[in-house]
């Protein structure tokens, strides 16, 4: 089990250095891949605060781009998903 913690600007890029920080040393090849977009929808208003999200995020790497979505109530659960689908799509399509 890995331990790590991280600060960036905001909790979304922190939540993305810390999970960098996790994985770089058993997956190098994370180092090349970036976050190009990173996007916020509403999906419906009726609930305010309380509404679901969309999170989108356009990721790439030398060869490639690609996008994942998370969605939630809660904008950083939301992001998690997003984040951990797209270094997951990383190492997959890499090992293929």
């Amino acid at each position: 089990m890995e331990h790590t913690a991280a600060v960036g600007h905001g909790p979304v890029n922190a939540l993305d250095n810390a999970l960098r920080k996790a994985l770089e040393g058993f997956y190098p090849q994370l180092r090349e891949m970036k976050l190009l977009d990173y996007k916020v929808r509403v999906l419906t208003g009726r609930h305010g605060t309380g509404s679901r999200v969309r999170v989108l995020i356009e990721s790439g790497d030398l060869k490639d781009k690609w996008g994942t979505v998370g969605v939630s109530e809660n904008i950083i659960e939301a992001s998690w998903q997003a984040l951990a689908d797209s270094i997951e799509f990383k190492l997959m399509r890499d090992k293929g």
